[in-house]
């Protein structure tokens, strides 16, 4: 029998499974602390989500709304999320910044990803904001790190000579690669620090409207 993955807001009662979820997904990683995720939830309750299948959370994507003009020259997970905290958070932006993305691995092949991923698009859609931007893991690269390049890398996995098992997905995931952050997170071994800047534009987007995070002009 076939069970859904349902895609919904995440709840402060999740907040003991994702963390525990996180340490899993990420043994090497520092994971998230528990007033990082309540001040995650308390700024910007719309853009965190989990992905639940047969009532256990096996998946998370968290989000943030920034000025992208402010972020768009070389920065780090901790410069663009304040630790984590989404303190960087601000109504006025139109770019979703999507911070973390994590499914149970021993879900794979149940397309949670997948659902986490529609599950954000649909969030840049309802809120009406131009794009979502990310800066992904490369965990492909460490292998190749003494022939070439981060970007030589993911100009492989673009060209379909390499598979990368984060960008690879994204790009089937309709987001365009656009560049190399160095330093990104220099605690990720695999990705040799670096990561992937993805970019994903809102075809619905109404220039002419607001986002849902801002007020409505005053006549």
């Amino acid at each position: 029998m076939a069970h859904d993955v349902q895609v919904r807001t995440t709840l402060p009662g999740d907040i003991d499974a994702l963390l525990a979820l996180q340490e899993r997904v990420y043994p090497a990683i520092d994971p998230w602390r528990r007033d990082h995720l309540v001040h995650q939830l308390k700024v910007f309750p719309q853009g965190q989500l989990v992905a639940e299948l047969d009532g256990e959370v096996v998946g998370c994507a968290s989000a943030l709304v920034i000025l992208w003009d402010e972020w768009a020259e070389e920065h780090t997970w901790q410069e663009i999320t304040a630790r984590g905290t989404f303190s960087t958070h601000n109504p006025d932006g139109f770019t979703l910044y999507g911070a973390e993305v994590f499914v149970d691995p021993d879900m794979r092949g149940r397309r949670i990803g997948q659902a986490l991923y529609e599950g954000r698009r649909q969030l840049c859609r309802d809120l009406n904001l131009r794009r979502i931007i990310a800066c992904g893991r490369l965990p492909g690269y460490q292998a190749h790190a003494p022939q070439m390049t981060a970007e030589q890398y993911a100009k492989r996995v673009l060209w379909g000579d390499l598979s990368d098992p984060v960008l690879s997905f994204q790009l089937r995931e309709g987001f365009r690669y656009c560049g190399i952050m160095k330093d990104y997170l220099p605690q990720d071994e695999e990705s040799c620090g670096q990561a992937s800047l993805i970019v994903w534009i809102n075809p619905d987007f109404d220039p002419s409207r607001p986002t849902a995070l801002q007020p409505a002009p005053t006549s």
